[in-house]
């Protein structure tokens, strides 16, 4: 099936954000269509300007903006394969249809002056919506971390067990790092600027010369312009805005990224049938393979993954567009421009949106949680026997010796798949007996007891983000 604008269709390679990945309101910001609306938004911005300048009429404005929403992309395509230049393809488009106005479409103002605050408009809705999606991931976090905050579960150190931790608390480490990611990411939705209306090189010469004879100096328009886009501008620019704003911008996605690679991973490695703790929701007709019927894949926590790894990249792209731009600019940062910064702001709005569902519908196993626990929470638990030994008046060094000596052994049956007989060893060493009687042994070894004060950090932690959404939530 073919688009009937473009001719684009199933027989031609499509990019997987086209169809597949991220949301359509995502896809919406970054149509051809919305940036060619953006493109003469700008124009009548401008005009709007120049007629309070005197420089176009009240009939000639009132042209421009009556036909400002009439996109024809098929005309503008069909007169760029002769100028080979976008920009003016669609001057050219957008005045053929201005009978009245026509004439003063994109007057004093260079290409950049379009694409660039284009851009800006586009990067500011795409933060705006990035913003919303990491909101709501936090606030299934906070849920999930009241509810599992005093959940004991064996903790992992080097991928083998260590010493427990709480389910919840698992949880608030996840949610802290995309909290520092969600106020980043708030932060540029009120601080990304535009290029603004400066010209070919920054330095404002052409609307100085147009602006010539009236009352209205080249800042002054600027703000005006800026005024009724709702954009702020750079004080500085070249031909472009900084190229480095683009750059941060794509780490803090990256950083999104990275952040829920991490729990999406772990997701992947909790699900694996030795532990069995958590899992990813499965749909009665979903199938986990093609040969092996039997198969319940972390798919989406591996797409997750598998994108992240994606928006990681793109920030080196960014980085050379900055740093090897010559002078006042040169064009070959364009192409590459028109990848990087929607796909990021894609890739980042799939993982977000798969993040939830993946997170909202968890299933966290608590037989598992307790099996686990209790094969492996003994080796834990000699931690505080180690310490309760000491303030018995045992000799720290020689008790590690004894604790490790009958865990070994232990770690021998386990891996036979027998049950965990650490305790009984060590009731039954000596060398243990002399300093405690077997009942306070079997109390220190109480590995569900043994989760500090994970349980408290993870409620307070909790609680904290809620303050803190109910406040952005407010700002929004």
């Amino acid at each position: 099936m073919k688009n009937a604008v473009l001719g684009f269709g199933f027989d031609d390679y499509l990019s997987p954000f086209t169809w597949r990945y991220a949301s359509d309101e995502m896809r919406n910001v970054f149509s051809e269509r919305n940036r060619r609306l953006a493109w003469r938004k700008i124009w009548v911005a401008l005009a709007s300007a120049q007629c309070k300048a005197g420089l176009v009429s009240k009939i000639e404005l009132a042209d421009i903006e009556a036909h400002a929403k009439q996109i024809d992309i098929a005309r503008s395509l069909a007169i760029e394969e002769e100028t080979r230049h976008d920009v003016v393809a669609e001057v050219k488009a957008f005045a053929e249809q201005c009978k009245i106005g026509g004439g003063k479409i994109h007057l004093g103002a260079t290409s950049m002056d379009v694409v660039d605050n284009a851009d800006a408009l586009a990067s500011l809705q795409a933060l705006e919506i990035t913003r919303s999606r990491l909101f709501a991931l936090l606030a299934c976090f906070k849920k999930k971390i009241d509810y599992y905050a005093g959940t004991p579960c064996i903790g992992f150190t080097h991928l083998q067990p260590a010493e427990p931790t709480t389910v919840g608390y698992r949880f608030a480490f996840y949610a802290q790092s995309l909290l520092e990611d969600f106020e980043w990411v708030d932060w540029w939705t009120r601080n990304f600027k535009a290029k603004g209306f400066k010209g070919a090189t920054g330095t404002s010469a052409g609307y100085a010369a147009l602006l010539a004879g009236t009352k209205t100096r080249p800042a002054e328009f600027e703000k005006l312009v800026l005024d009724e886009l709702g954009l702020r501008a750079f004080d500085v620019t070249n031909q472009t805005a900084p190229r480095r704003q683009d750059y941060a911008v794509l780490c803090a996605l990256a950083s999104v990224a990275q952040d829920v690679h991490k729990f999406a991973f772990d997701v992947r490695f909790l699900q694996t049938p030795a532990y069995g703790e958590w899992s990813e929701s499965f749909g009665s007709k979903q199938v986990g393979s093609s040969a092996m019927p039997f198969k319940r894949n972390p798919v989406t926590c591996e797409k997750i993954c598998s994108l992240a790894r994606f928006v990681a990249a793109l920030p080196q792209v960014a980085w050379s567009n900055t740093a090897l731009s010559g002078l006042e600019r040169t064009l070959d940062d364009s192409a590459n421009k028109r990848l990087i910064v929607p796909e990021a702001f894609l890739a980042t709005d799939e993982i977000l949106v798969s993040s939830l569902k993946v997170l909202d519908g968890l299933v966290v196993d608590s037989k598992a949680i307790a099996r686990n626990l209790e094969k492996y929470g003994e080796f834990a638990a000699t931690e505080p026997l180690l310490m309760a030994l000491v303030k018995k008046g045992a000799n720290r060094q020689e008790m590690h010796e004894v604790i490790r000596d009958c865990s070994m052994k232990a770690w021998e049956s386990v891996q036979k798949g027998e049950r965990n007989p650490l305790r009984e060893l060590l009731t039954k060493e000596k060398r243990v007996a002399k300093f405690l009687r077997a009942s306070e042994v079997e109390r220190a070894m109480d590995a569900r007891s043994h989760v500090g004060d994970a349980a408290q950090r993870a409620r307070d932690f909790a609680k904290a983000l809620g303050q803190k959404l109910v406040e952005a939530k407010k700002k929004a």
